[in-house]
């Protein structure tokens, strides 16, 4: 299926005119040359939050589906969905509780604000809170994926060959699109994995965290579920990484040379196997 995520908030920020006049003419500059831009509520932590937190959520996103079109919509596998749409609830939730705990903040930061701007503060700059609420909005979209024959139209049969003919290129061509981009994330992956290993008995430590071996193993997962088209190398992939990790622990890696080197050997064949993607 195609799923959309749709996450507005507001910014806090407003282009101040009359400051950026004054900039330009006590620099002797041209107008519109130079912008000031305030920050209505400074560093308002429970705004940031929120802000933090829709990069997070778009990030969760991204990571759990595949690129389709240039409009938003993302491919979402229906092996994927229950886990998706589980997460998605979840941080739609906390969306909503941070959002919250920032508007029941509002009103004293404002009062903050007119110490941090000064002479930049503009009462008339700061929207009431209900009008401030509808900035703020998180919406999942669910939408079938069509296939070449879903055309509801009454137009002459050969129009409709040729619309089934464009269709079936775009369809190609965006699965091709949305797997490349499952092979690129396991390249990255895997390139990290092999360099943090990249060293000797005698030579100084590589250090890396936890995560570069969960990052794989969340690779493994993305291979089976993501791959829609069936490809048996990309199912191929996912059971040599799984043999390549299986009993491998962060820890082991550190501490154990030969393991270290049999991973990183069994990793640099991964690599050598992933298809040319101009990479």
């Amino acid at each position: 299926m195609l799923v959309e995520l749709s996450v507005s908030h507001w910014t806090g920020r407003k282009l101040d005119k009359r400051a950026s006049k004054d900039v330009t003419s006590q620099n002797y500059a041209a107008d519109g040359v130079a912008n000031v831009n305030k920050k209505l509520l400074g560093d308002c932590a429970e705004l940031i939050a929120v802000q933090k937190f829709v990069a997070n959520a778009r990030n969760s996103h991204y990571s759990m589906t595949m690129p389709w079109s240039d409009t938003g919509l993302r491919l979402l596998p229906t092996t994927q969905y229950f886990k998706y749409n589980e997460q998605m609830t979840a941080l739609r939730t906390e969306f909503d509780r941070l959002v919250e705990l920032f508007l029941s903040a509002y009103d004293w930061e404002i009062m903050q604000a007119q110490t941090k701007l000064g002479d930049l503060f503009i009462r008339d700059d700061y929207p009431s809170v209900e009008s401030l609420r509808s900035k703020f909005a998180f919406r999942l979209n669910y939408i079938p994926l069509p296939d070449a024959g879903d055309w509801r139209i009454n137009i002459q049969n050969e129009a409709i060959d040729e619309l089934r003919t464009h269709y079936e290129t775009y369809y190609q061509t965006q699965l091709g699109q949305a797997m490349n981009d499952v092979w690129r994330r396991t390249y990255d992956a895997l390139s990290r994995m092999s360099e943090r290993l990249d060293y000797g008995d005698h030579e100084q430590k590589k250090i890396f965290r936890d995560s570069l071996v969960d990052n794989v193993a969340e690779m493994i997962d993305l291979l089976r579920v993501c791959n829609v088209t069936n490809s048996t190398q990309m199912a191929a992939m996912a059971d040599n990484l799984e043999e390549a990790l299986r009993g491998v622990t962060p820890d082991a890696l550190r501490e154990d040379a030969y393991l270290r080197r049999e991973t990183k050997k069994s990793i640099d064949d991964a690599i050598k196997a992933l298809p040319s993607l101009d990479m």
